[in-house]
């Protein structure tokens, strides 16, 4: 069996999918994205295809050794998010061609389901307790929401109490027995990100996501030492080394995600270096059917997973959703806040073509959005 094809498709809302197939026909797909960047990753598929048109699919952790290795120049979002769709569909191809489902193959599952976590709010995040009971109304047991919007350096004191306050009505909504995560989305620093995660203690929240920029991973330790809530971060860093000074800093999550850190191979690893540090693995997975079916491939064979998320019905998802591209939205069920292991050869879902060829045909050229501060300087979004 020899790899014959692979064509990548931009769909909507904000999603780019890849399809490799061999010659006797069988076929995996992954998701290979990074958000705003989608045509850039999607040539550097084309790059990588050269490489892969003709190998045996079935060598998947030699493919993904040369794909991040055998190039002078390494790393970087673009480049780990083009392998990791690629190593998406190499497991979805294996699995396929095994009879099993891609969680078989890394060791059979140690669990029976994986529990899931459901977004509320926006960027800037308004009438969130609404949201909130909208969510647990259909079973949810946990929801996540940005902690703040435009944030200033040094928040005002207005600002704190907002942050504050919206944490306050959720948990109000959702009561003890249901976690609500914070994201802080890299729009605090250190600074504030102290003084933030000491105000909302009180409130209990599952985790604190990106109290700071990645590329500000040495203020870590600090914010850990001094903060009652545990800390999680990982979404925009991209192989085992960087998570290294975090975990030594005492983090208590890790979110690496499917589509950006190296695939279902390298997410598997990471997850593993966490737990040598006694930290927990929840992907992030604000993305596509593909991406959520890899995640649940991992959260299944992996002891120290803590949560799931997904982005069915997420604010960003305006022109398509989930489960639009899948044939049979079964597998990605989920009842009272769980997922049960899809035990469908590879990665249990089966997608569908027909809608992604009619979306790619439509395309999309998404960006984030840019904001500014109010003397016009640029703010983190």
């Amino acid at each position: 069996m020899k790899i014959s094809r692979i064509e990548t498709f931009l769909v909507a809302p904000r999603w780019l999918f890849c399809r490799v197939e061999t010659d006797t026909g069988a076929v995996g797909w992954g998701e290979p994205v990074v958000e705003g960047r989608a045509e850039a990753v999607r040539a550097t598929v084309d790059v990588l295809a050269e490489y892969l048109i003709g190998e045996d699919p079935l060598r998947v952790e030699h493919h993904w050794q040369v794909l991040t290795k055998a190039g002078f120049y390494r790393g970087g979002p673009v480049l780990s998010s083009a392998v990791a769709g690629l190593d998406q569909a190499l497991w979805d191809i294996a699995g396929k061609h095994y009879g099993a489902p891609v969680h078989a193959l890394l060791g059979g599952p140690v669990r029976e389901r994986v529990r899931m976590y459901s977004w509320i709010g926006g960027d800037e995040p308004t009438q969130v307790a609404e949201a909130a009971h909208a969510r647990i109304a259909d079973g949810t047991t946990a929801v996540k929401m940005n902690g703040c919007g435009l944030l200033s350096p040094i928040p005002t004191s207005a600002e704190v109490d907002e942050v504050v306050a919206r944490l306050a009505a959720v948990r109000d909504v959702i009561g003890p027995h249901r976690d609500v995560a914070l994201d802080f989305h890299g729009r605090a620093t250190a600074a504030a990100a102290r003084l933030l995660l000491t105000e909302i203690a009180p409130l209990r929240p599952m985790f604190v996501e990106e109290p700071v920029l990645p590329d500000q991973a040495h203020a870590l330790a600090g914010l850990v030492a001094c903060s009652p809530v545990p800390i999680a971060t990982g979404e925009r860093l991209f192989g085992r080394a960087e998570f290294l000074e975090p975990l030594r800093a005492g983090v208590a999550v890790v979110q690496p995600d499917l589509s950006h850190a190296g695939g279902i191979s390298e997410v598997r690893r990471i997850a593993a270096l966490a737990e040598t540090h006694g930290a927990l693995l929840a992907p992030h997975c604000p993305l596509g059917p593909i991406a959520l079916a890899s995640s649940l491939q991992v959260a299944l064979a992996t002891p120290n997973f803590l949560i799931q998320e997904h982005s069915i019905g997420i604010h960003y998802n305006e022109d398509a959703d989930v489960l639009d591209y899948v044939v049979d939205s079964a597998p990605l069920a989920i009842v009272d806040g769980y997922i049960t292991a899809p035990n469908g050869p590879g990665l249990g879902i089966t997608v569908d073509e027909d809608a992604v060829r009619a979306a790619d045909r439509r395309g999309h050229a998404w960006r984030n959005p840019v904001w500014h501060h109010a003397d016009g300087g640029l703010a983190e979004w």
